[in-house]
């Protein structure tokens, strides 16, 4: 819905099975059940932040291997009226559940996704979002801010994380493929994640 009126034509260079995926429709939740292979966390003198923000279903410390994880993807109307898409990621380690959550809208005169991350948002990232020649989605982060309810303040570039996803689709495995990065400049390896995943019935 959002995803296609914002990329227009390059939305049909897609991937099929991304179009579909990233279509969603008002009332048709995409859910999807899988398993990273591998999870990589920030470094050990931010675990205690990332600790913190388990609480607002966020950033989290643990880091594994062939972690078991869903995702839900709901299209709805905003209290502005506006479209909007409601990500929900469960990841269940071990030793501990934990989300990464986020809320995105489409501002189409600055040809952005503006996702606010985390529940109750914390932070917020401008989106780029384009198709690869092998027909993936390629999405990387611009311009990010701190949020304090309705206040919002500007990150300086030394605070931000870069982030470049990559979503695409393995013919031969018949599942969705997904890699992660968060690399702040300073610091160094935010969060890293990569795995596959399967469409689900609620």
């Amino acid at each position: 819905m959002i995803y296609e009126t914002l990329l227009a034509e390059d939305f049909t260079r897609l991937h099929p099975k991304l179009q579909e995926r990233y279509r969603l429709p008002l009332g048709q939740p995409f859910h999807a059940q899988g398993t990273m292979q591998v999870i990589h966390s920030g470094p050990r003198l931010l675990r205690p932040m990332y600790k913190f923000f388990t609480k607002t279903d966020f950033l989290f410390p643990e880091s594994g291997e062939e972690i078991p994880f869903t995702i839900t993807n709901t299209a709805r109307m905003n209290n502005e009226k506006d479209a909007e898409v409601y990500w929900e990621r469960t990841f269940y380690f071990p030793m501990a559940t934990r989300k990464f959550n986020a809320t995105m809208t489409v501002d189409l005169e600055r040809q952005i996704v503006k996702d606010y991350l985390g529940d109750p948002s914390l932070f917020y990232s401008d989106l780029k979002m384009d198709v690869t020649k092998d027909g993936s989605l390629m999405i990387r982060s611009a311009e990010q801010r701190a949020v304090f309810g309705r206040k919002e303040v500007g990150l300086p570039k030394k605070l931000t994380g870069r982030v470049v996803v990559t979503e695409g689709y393995d013919d031969v495995l018949d599942v969705y493929t997904i890699h992660v990065s968060i690399y702040n400049d300073f610091i160094g390896r935010m969060m890293m994640y990569a795995g596959q995943f399967t469409p689900c019935a609620q």
